[in-house]
């Protein structure tokens, strides 16, 4: 039995605001996400990912912003939600696990009543029975002496105990949509560890979808069931995790993985992606956006308006310039 759709976005454009021009920063995204699937979006900064979530749960200031397309919650389009319809949604159906806890987490509150807020908001629980979940969502987390750390402020806490915080505060009202932006970013490996496992573990007990944001290939090679490499606005790969690793096929792609070390690269030169993303005015229109950083491959290989399409079951690809790419330094196939 197939699992259920729980978030579908059709044709996102996030445009940001330069003086009197939008510049679209998201420039036609669509995905589903699964009860219980975690799907990761991967790419380098500055592509796209923060914004398409932050669209998600209406963290973006419209005064700067342009939304368009759809963003299909609970039979909803949510794209363009006020202010106070998104206030419903945000920690009661959607959690929120940012990349900087210190920066996240007010410095003048108590841990505990951090927590407590997104109960008090959404929940109907009396005074006792929240101080009760708040002891229990820290245990749930892994932190000892919970009833300790309530009364602690967020500098009193290590990195690793404030995304735990983070964690249990996305987590308090068991949210059909846990989002968790670069959630390890600031944590040395064996914290990153403990926390992705914790991550897995609880959104299984609560069976919910998570979108994972990362530029971080072995975290995605951890966690993810399916994978979207985003590059310059725009999905150039979508393919189930265990696919996207065996058989790369964008360019992109390709040159992402090619990057990391490997066992047997002891002692040889790592892979550098030529030059960089372009910034927001700088991004060319039309054709293959990533066809400046492989000018050795001909032009003649890159659609002239390249599609995300389907290559094999489940597995989409962007441009035709992925069927004879080859490194510089191969050669033709």
């Amino acid at each position: 039995m197939e699992a259920e759709k729980i978030l579908e976005v059709k044709d996102l454009h996030v445009a940001f605001r330069f003086q009197d021009k939008y510049y679209d920063a998201v420039d036609g995204v669509d995905f589903t996400l699964k009860r219980n699937e975690i799907f990761a979006i991967v790419g380098e900064s500055g592509c796209g990912k923060s914004t398409i979530v932050n669209s998600i749960v209406g963290l973006h200031d419209k005064n700067f912003t342009r939304v368009s397309g759809e963003i299909i919650y609970d039979n909803a389009n949510i794209a363009n939600y006020s202010e106070e319809e998104f206030n419903k949604i945000r920690g009661r159906h959607i959690g929120f696990i940012f990349q900087d806890p210190l920066a996240s987490l007010n410095p003048l509150h108590k841990i505990g009543k951090q927590i407590e807020e997104p109960l008090i908001y959404h929940t109907d629980l009396d005074k006792n029975q929240r101080e009760e979940r708040v002891l229990e969502l820290l245990n749930q987390v892994g932190i000892n002496n919970p009833k300790r750390v309530v009364n602690q402020f967020p500098h009193e806490l290590s990195g690793g105990m404030r995304q735990r915080v983070l964690i249990a505060i996305a987590l308090s009202c068991k949210p059909n949509i846990i989002i968790a932006d670069e959630p390890t970013t600031a944590l040395d490996v064996t914290i990153q560890a403990q926390i992705l496992d914790l991550l897995t573990d609880l959104q299984k007990e609560i069976d919910a979808g998570i979108i994972l944001i990362t530029h971080d290939l072995g975290v995605v090679a951890q966690m993810a069931d399916r994978v979207a490499v985003m590059y310059a606005g725009q999905f150039v790969e979508v393919a189930n995790a265990e696919e996207l690793f065996d058989n790369p096929l964008h360019p992109y792609t390709r040159s992402l993985l090619q990057s990391i070390p490997q066992s047997d690269s002891l002692g040889k030169d790592l892979h550098v992606i030529r030059g960089m993303v372009p910034s927001l005015r700088n991004l060319p229109r039309k054709g293959c956006r990533f066809a400046p950083r492989i000018q050795w491959i001909p032009e003649s290989e890159h659609e002239e308006n390249p599609e995300l399409r389907e290559v094999s079951k489940g597995h989409f690809v962007r441009c035709t310039c992925w069927k004879n790419f080859h490194f510089e330094d191969e050669g033709g196939n």
